[in-house]
């Protein structure tokens, strides 16, 4: 499991996180006020959103891939491989037909955020390499 501090997940009392190689931390909290609803990870002055259906949304699509899938994590900007976290979450064919963040120039690093993220909330299994980590549903 990630090294975590438990928070509620509120803007006031965020989670704390550690990427999936446990080298930098990052907060994240869910704004259900936002529209669409958001899941906020501040990485030190860096705030990144993506749409907050994405944790659910990941879920479902790990459980029916059924077994370890990479991360596979990019810049916005920078090609996903296929078959990867990263890739999925900017497909066309995903739920949301195209990217889950939110901010245009920040809506990469997906599988860094909300991979721990849905490791955190019981959701998926995380490997904590240095590199290529995979996750997989619970």
């Amino acid at each position: 499991m990630n090294d975590v501090v438990y928070g509620s997940g509120i803007e006031e009392d965020p989670w704390l996180l550690k990427t999936p190689p446990l080298t930098s931390e990052f907060q994240v909290w869910k704004d259900v006020t936002n529209d669409p609803p958001a899941l906020v990870v501040q990485v030190g002055k860096t705030r990144l959103s993506y749409q907050l259906r994405a944790i659910e949304d990941a879920h479902a699509m790990l459980k029916a891939h059924g077994d370890w899938m990479p991360l596979g994590n990019a810049d916005e900007g920078k090609p996903t491989k296929p078959g990867t976290l990263e890739d999925w979450a900017r497909s066309a064919a995903n739920p949301v037909g195209g990217y889950y963040g939110l901010r245009k120039g920040y809506r990469g690093r997906f599988a860094n955020y909300v991979g721990p993220t849905l490791e955190l909330l019981g959701l998926a299994e995380l490997e904590h390499n240095a590199r290529n980590n995979r996750i997989r549903a619970i």
